[in-house]
């Protein structure tokens, strides 16, 4: 099929489903941040208006230049929004039409304000307080600067306190889709992990479940953490369709720790490295998304798609989560493997375009005539 082939079928069968999606469950954990977006001041003219430093290379020389010296930066803060892949993840598929719980830290006693919009449309379960990210964005990417003091107290024993083993478990029976994000930033979603294989999976029905999982950037974590808590992703198998979403980077630190070659930046590198990530793990599914499109490997077939790559967004972060809610959007309303990466790229291409994610009518409409990638 072309790719315009491809868009339209996938198109149709999320009109198709958009009317009946509520009747989809979904469990998302485990992250939660407050997250203040912000520009990086290069010169300002007076106390309204300013030029930002456009470029992670431009910050970076100015950073280097200040060696030995002293510097100020002067952030600009331009919207403080509810942060983390989870919750990202999470109010997109809500906002597509889901029926979500929400289960991490969101604050302590109760949710942050950030919270507040995304409360309206999942139920809410908080096991401490939020992490705190400053987001510099740039042209070319984006530096998170993180505070994670708290995110040690998402653990077993805080959801099994909070939330209660029972219900946990009664929540997970009634999902078609179980999400488990932020590895890196998690101390020990590894051991929840671990549970939700031994303790949860096998205590559900047999029916179609979807499982995904996200890392987001292990750089930080060792390769003995990473290879052992991927090795729990195989064990999930024996009850689930487990999938794990990746970026270019994050596929290319997997790849070194398992042993397989690490892709460049060809599409074909980037297929067979989805290929042998997903052989080696023996789970159903592994998707790579870099900005410009997304490749991916299943049980039965392989596949590259051109995403609608935009040279000015209007939002980067949160970016690589609408490509993963639409990918398992996709997955759930029964596309196939490349009408999924279709639905993907589209939800991350209608975000970064319109500063928000789109309902399932608005993301059919918005593949229906997907632009082509900007050069």
């Amino acid at each position: 099929m072309s790719r315009q082939e491809i868009c339209r079928s996938a198109s149709a069968k999320l009109k198709s489903a958009a009317g009946n999606l509520k009747s989809k469950r979904a469990v998302i954990g485990m992250d939660g941040f407050v997250d203040s977006i912000i520009d990086v001041v290069d010169k300002r003219d007076n106390y309204q208006k300013y030029s930002r430093i456009s470029t992670i290379e431009a910050f970076g020389q100015k950073i280097v230049a200040a060696a030995g010296k002293s510097a100020n930066y002067e952030f600009v803060v331009k919207q403080r929004k509810l942060g983390g892949n989870g919750p990202i993840y999470a109010n997109a598929l809500a906002i597509a039409g889901m029926d979500v719980d929400y289960i991490g830290a969101l604050g302590d006693p109760e949710p942050d304000p950030v919270f507040a919009d995304f409360a309206t449309r999942a139920r809410l379960y908080s096991l401490c307080g939020a992490g705190l990210t400053d987001a510099l964005e740039f042209d070319d990417g984006k530096l998170m600067l993180g505070k994670h003091t708290t995110l040690a107290e998402v653990n077993w024993k805080t959801l099994c306190e909070k939330v209660g083993l029972e219900k946990f478990i009664a929540m997970c029976e009634a999902a078609d889709l179980i999400a488990m994000n932020n590895w890196t930033m998690l101390p020990l979603l590894g051991e929840i992990w671990a549970h939700v294989a031994s303790d949860v999976l096998p205590k559900l029905s047999q029916r179609h479940r979807l499982v995904f999982i996200d890392l987001a950037d292990p750089e930080k974590r060792t390769a003995q953490d990473i290879k052992r808590d991927l090795g729990t992703l195989t064990c999930m198998q024996n009850h689930a369709k487990v999938m794990l979403g990746l970026n270019l980077k994050e596929a290319a630190q997997v790849a070194t720790v398992l042993g397989i070659c690490p892709p460049g930046d060809n599409n074909d590198e980037i297929v067979k490295a989805a290929k042998g990530i997903r052989e080696a793990l023996n789970i159903s599914t592994v998707v790579i998304h870099p900005r410009r499109g997304a490749g991916a490997a299943n049980c039965t077939s392989a596949a590259w798609f051109d995403g609608p790559l935009v040279k000015q967004p209007r939002l980067s972060t949160g970016a690589g989560d609408n490509f993963n809610a639409g990918f398992c959007l996709g997955e759930l309303v029964g596309c196939t493997l490349e009408e999924s990466l279709a639905c993907g790229t589209a939800a991350s291409g209608y975000y970064v375009r319109e500063a928000g994610s789109a309902t399932a009518a608005q993301l059919a409409e918005f593949i229906y005539d997907l632009p082509s990638p900007e050069c």
